[in-house]
């Protein structure tokens, strides 16, 4: 059972499914390839790179923009599909990795090694906030796209209130290595957002 990978051939073509429906439009497979992307790059850091690997491949597996559960869905798919692959506790904390990006606050972890993880699993999910310019209001867009129901005015309200959250912390990321790549761009790209989402339309 733990000989076998977590995330193999046929799981992966299960879940691409799932990132290729037509209501998404930035939380895709390309967000996928991102993050597995930074999982790379990142890779010497992680205790259990094969663990983060599946939440991240699993994270928002599940995703309808008029839910609130979505995390929890995605949580519970791993959960199924995981139990022959892993044991009790490392599923656990694939699913607690995934929960919390529910808030992106830092899960409950008793293991520091699984903190750690957690930490930068979450960072990289974020790491959006911190690119580019262009690819940054590339984002913004399809995420507007994605909640193309609601009116314009309960989105700039709405989308203001979620900006003013993570402007207000100490710190958008929790590793430092994430904070020094990206936490300056991320406050300009938010302060940038945050400023148009306020101006009269």
């Amino acid at each position: 059972m733990e000989n076998e990978p977590l995330i193999d051939e046929a799981l992966k073509t299960e879940l691409s499914a799932l990132y290729h429906a037509g209501d998404r439009h930035y939380h895709s497979l390309a967000h996928i390839e991102a993050m597995l992307a930074l999982a790379e790059e990142y890779r010497r850091l992680l205790h259990d790179p094969d663990a983060v690997e599946a939440a991240i491949w699993f994270h928002d597996a599940i995703y309808d923009s008029r839910a609130k559960d979505n995390e929890a869905k995605s949580a519970d798919l791993a959960e199924k599909k995981l139990a022959e692959r892993a044991k009790p506790d490392r599923i656990a904390r694939i699913a607690a990795m995934i929960n919390a990006t529910a808030t992106h606050q830092l899960p409950p972890l008793d293991d520091e090694h699984a903190a750690s993880d957690a930490a930068l699993f979450l960072d990289m999910d974020l790491a959006i906030l911190g690119a580019a310019p262009d690819a940054f209001d590339a984002y913004e867009k399809a995420v507007r796209r994605e909640y193309g129901w609601v009116e314009e005015p309960m989105w700039r309200a709405g989308r203001a209130a979620v900006l003013k959250s993570f402007l207000a912390r100490p710190h958008i990321f929790h590793t430092e290595p994430f904070r020094r790549r990206f936490e300056a761009r991320a406050r300009e790209n938010l302060g940038r957002s945050l400023q148009a989402l306020q101006r009269k339309p």
